[in-house]
């Protein structure tokens, strides 16, 4: 999942070595939570236009944990 999150970021932002995705434990409810930190400059990127692209990102990536039966959140730092 933290690979597949890190290709998606990594074709918006133009600072490709900023790129930081950490990972934490799974909750009481069994969601894992990815925290992503981008450089400043390429934050609007990865947020957009009234956060269309940071909502396109999460659903993505819900999508694909779901298929693997896992529960995931997304948060932009």
């Amino acid at each position: 999942m933290k690979e597949l999150l890190e290709a998606i970021v990594s074709e918006l932002v133009e600072d490709k070595s900023a790129i930081v995705i950490t990972e934490d434990d799974p909750d009481e409810e069994g969601v894992i939570t990815f925290h992503l930190h981008v450089a400043e400059p390429d934050m609007g990127r990865v947020i957009g236009k009234q956060g269309r692209i940071a909502k396109a990102i999460r659903t993505v990536m819900r999508a694909s944990a779901s298929r693997q039966d896992q529960k995931i959140m997304v948060e932009i730092d």
